[in-house]
């Protein structure tokens, strides 16, 4: 899936990077990449959901990157 979003530092348990698309989804990436590390970064990227699972975030639906482009 495509997903078009800007890049958010979450400050919830120790801090994590995640990603608000245009439409207010929240998405929390497993491994954010480096080159994307930037707060309020436009970026556009290529993800698929992963499994459920536990986590102790509770913020977002859990993807991996798969490709981006900065916008």
């Amino acid at each position: 899936m495509k997903i078009k979003g800007t890049v958010k530092h979450q400050s919830l348990s120790g801090g994590f990077w995640g990603i608000i698309d245009t439409d207010g989804n929240k998405w929390k990436p497993q491994e954010m990449p480096k080159a994307l590390q930037k707060e309020g970064l436009q970026i556009e990227i290529d993800a698929e959901k992963t499994a459920g699972g536990i986590s102790i975030f509770m913020w977002g639906t859990t993807i991996k990157v798969l490709g981006f482009n900065i916008m």
